[in-house]
Parts: structure tokens; C-alpha cells; sequence
């Protein structure tokens, strides 16, 4: 049967907990599946071992819910149990969740060859990331050498507001996903969008009028970063953006902007090239004010 319209997502979550917690009054909504990816999302960088108690915590699904939960994931091989500790990793199987969407990225194998010569070239980072929501999540990645203490990583989320990653691929939305997305930010953590809103919205205006923009050191003071919009994909409705980070002390002054933006703008060409995609049209962001609550 197909979802009624008050089961359809009103927008991209956030995270599960956000949706499970949105969703109390929804008939069609699943809760027990809910609180199972709850658990999972739970696990990150730096909690990778954890127990049902921590899990509760982090959760705030009750612990013998809990429980259930990791005793069926970890039957099923999402998680994996350590007996000697009495807690739980993720396990291998997690990881045929991702490669159908990651196959269905091909461009990721065309490009990855001349991010990696951009990234020697410069000593640095260079990276294509997918918009989810309020963050960028990394889907290829390209490093030379030591490039500082952010070393990206296929899956690694990043927050939109504060990188030039997720402002070149905020760029490339239609204007009513825009503006759905500045109030979901807004919403997600008023302090955040009110500190980067002018910053953000200055990054959109440099992705329409050159082609990159770039982050100061906003999301990690020791990384200074400029990235261009690669596409929004009109079948899959899903943004992708290009990015180069560098060490800051590597940069000479005005290369940045002067030579390294250039330079990860016309990579972003090269590859749409490549694939056939169109270069995209760039949103130009209203000056409206959007409040903590989003309006």
C-alpha cells in the first residue's frame, strides 16, 4: 500500500530520533523500526563500543526497549556483540546499506582520478559531498599526505551552515528547497544559524557570481576550504558539491581564493562534463529574516 500523504516526510530528517520523536500521532509510522535505526545512528566517531545503558542515555528509549533492540540488530548482524565488555559495535552487515546508494553514484569513480591529482598538487583534501538534510556527508574523498587533524571519510556527516561544502550544494536547490532548508537549520539549532546565517548566505552569492566559495577556518580554525556546486540531480533530487580543504599554513596569501578556488571550480566543470550533467543554476538567497522558529 502506498503511504498516505500525512506519512510522508514533511521534510529530510534530520536524524531518526528527530523523526520518531515528530511522528507520535502518525498511524502509518512504524515506531519499533524508529527506535531500531535510532539505536544504530547512535553509534559514531568516538562511540563505537557501547552498552545498553549508554545506549539508553543517548537514546532515551527506555533500556529493556533497548535491549530488544540490540539483541535482534546484533541476530540480524547490524551490530556485533562484545562478550568480554558486555557491549555492542556495529557490525559488517551495516555496510550493504550504503553501497546501493553509493553505486548509484558513478561519477564518484570518474572523478576520483583528477581529485587526487588536485589534492597532490596542493597537499590537501578534496572531497565530494551529498546534502542529507542540515549536513553534507562525504561519498569520495581524495588526500595527500598529512593534511591536518580533519581527515575526511566516506560517511562522515559535516554541518551545511558552517562549510563551503554544504553552501556550494545548497546553491544548486530550487528556491523553495532553499528556503526549507535555512528553516529546518533555524529550527535544528537557532545559536548556529544565527552565528553563520550572513556567512552562509555570502558563500550562496559566491557560488552564482564565481563559481566557489569559501570557509575561513569556520568549521576547524586549522582547515581553510573552498568548494564549487558539481549538480542537483533532477531524477534522484539530491545535491552533490566539491571541496578542497587545505592546512592553513600551507596557503600562501590570496591563494585560496586566487588560485584554488579556480581550480576546484573548473574540476567541478571537468566532471559534469564527464557525466553529461548541466552546470547548475545557483540559488540567489532572499534576504527575508528566518527566526529561531523557523518563520
Amino acid at each position: 500500500m502506498a503511504p498516505t500523504s500525512s506519512s510522508k516526510p514533511r521534510h529530510p530528517p534530520s536524524s531518526a530520533a528527530a523523526v520518531l520523536a515528530d511522528s507520535a500521532d502518525d498511524a502509518a509510522f512504524a515506531t519499533t523500526l524508529a527506535k531500531g535505526l535510532v539505536v544504530i545512528e547512535a553509534f559514531k566517531a568516538g562511540s563505537t563500543l557501547l552498552g545498553n545503558m549508554e545506549l539508553s542515555t543517548l537514546t532515551g528509549i527506555p533500556r529493556p526497549t533497548v535491549a530488544r533492540l540490540t539483541h535482534t540488530l546484533a541476530e540480524l548482524g547490524y551490530l556485533r556483540y562484545d562478550a568480554e565488555r558486555s557491549k555492542y559495535r556495529v557490525g559488517a552487515r551495516a555496510l550493504r546499506m550504503a553501497h546501493p546508494l553509493l553505486a548509484g553514484m558513478q561519477f564518484r569513480q570518474v572523478a576520483r582520478p583528477m581529485m587526487q591529482e588536485l589534492a597532490h598538487s596542493v597537499r590537501g583534501t578534496v572531497s565530494i559531498g551529498l546534502l542529507d538534510a542540515t549536513s553534507m556527508i562525504y561519498v569520495e574523498t581524495a588526500r595527500s599526505g598529512d593534511v591536518g587533524p580533519h581527515v575526511p571519510d566516506i560517511g562522515m556527516p559535516i554541518p551545511v551552515v558552517m562549510t563551503a561544502m554544504g553552501r556550494a550544494a545548497a546553491s544548486t536547490l530550487p528556491p523553495a528547497d532553499a528556503d526549507r532548508l535555512e528553516r529546518n537549520i533555524a529550527a535544528e539549532d537557532a545559536g548556529l544559524w544565527s552565528t553563520f546565517r550572513d556567512k552562509y548566505r555570502a558563500g550562496i552569492a559566491q557560488c552564482k557570481n564565481r563559481g566557489f566559495c569559501t570557509c575561513w577556518g569556520e568549521y576547524m580554525a586549522s582547515i581553510h576550504a573552498v568548494a564549487a556546486p558539481l549538480f542537483h540531480a533532477s531524477e534522484s533530487k539530491q545535491s552533490f558539491s566539491i571541496n578542497c580543504g587545505i592546512p592553513a599554513f600551507r596557503l600562501q596569501p590570496g591563494q585560496l581564493e586566487g588560485e584554488i578556488g579556480p581550480r576546484i571550480a573548473a574540476l567541478a566543470d571537468s566532471i559534469r562534463a564527464i557525466v553529461g550533467q548541466a552546470e547548475p543554476t545557483t540559488t540567489t538567497r532572499k534576504t527575508k529574516k528566518i527566526t529561531s522558529a523557523g518563520t
